[in-house]
């Protein structure tokens, strides 16, 4: 596998874009989705997870489990292959990636203090974590504080699939024939995509303004709002967050490949 598609998902010409927003731990919302989408799913359309599928929420390790369960049973459906469905990598996946290699931060005791701020505490206790414990680790040195990270890890890959699902993660997603470009919280339209670096799971102010086709790309769907402003259909920009696992609902949207918005969810 080339390095290029480690980063990205290619959709290639789907029938249907299914496109998922941050669920943030929710998982009894992101299961009344998967009940929604389920019957209604079929082969040659693609699935889309925008990222930040964990952080904040109660349930992380729970709504992770129901991830992977609707998973196996879309790809028992004939024809369906496993890059049908995507998982795109968030701020969130991003953080609890940082969190398991905190002992490399010149200022971990900082690090650790932004990231609780940010919501990763709700996924470091849903593996066993104790944050107090990291607390004190951070502030003794990089022998205690990778043990307390290993035993975030290990615990993280005594969840089965947990682990494997993580290692998948992808930077965006987009069609074939540059229809449609999927990406978590928003892009730098100045940067080609292969430069985007963490603008993609950060996010830009500008996103809602987006007046020109960024890549050739005619639709450009994120799944977090930094602002938390919910769902907003332009022209070219689509929002679908609605702010779940932060008090509101979860957002998905129904994509042709040409970009038109077939329908938009919320449960």
């Amino acid at each position: 596998m080339s390095s290029e598609n480690e980063k990205f998902a290619r959709l290639g010409r789907p029938k249907r874009i299914w496109a998922v927003a941050s669920i943030h731990g929710d998982v009894d919302r992101l299961g009344a989705l998967h009940d929604h989408i389920g019957p209604l799913f079929r082969p040659g359309d693609r699935l889309v997870y925008l990222g930040n599928f964990i952080g904040h929420g109660a349930a992380i390790a729970a709504t992770v489990a129901e991830l992977l369960g609707f998973r196996r049973a879309l790809l028992a459906m004939p024809g369906m292959v496993a890059g049908d469905i995507v998982f795109l990598r968030g701020a969130q996946e991003e953080m609890w990636q940082k969190m398991l290699q905190l002992q490399f931060a010149p200022n971990p005791t900082e690090v650790l203090g932004w990231m609780l701020s940010q919501g990763v505490g709700a996924t470091l206790q849903s593996y066993g974590g104790v944050i107090n414990e990291g607390v004190v680790a951070a502030r003794a040195g990089a022998v205690q504080l990778t043990r307390w990270t290993n035993r975030l890890r290990d615990a993280m890959r005594a969840a089965p699939g947990h682990n494997n699902l993580f290692a998948a993660l992808r930077r965006a997603a987009f069609t074939d024939d540059e229809g449609v470009l999927l990406v978590s919280a928003g892009l730098d339209p100045g940067r080609p995509l292969a430069a985007q670096g963490d603008s993609f799971w950060w996010g830009s102010a500008d996103f809602a303004e987006l007046d020109r086709p960024c890549g050739g790309y005619c639709r450009v769907i994120r799944g977090f709002d930094p602002a938390n402003g919910g769902v907003a259909v332009g022209d070219l920009a689509v929002t679908l967050d609605g702010g779940c696992g932060r008090g509101g609902k979860l957002g998905a949207g129904l994509i042709d490949p040409d970009g038109n918005m077939l329908d938009l969810l919320e449960v």
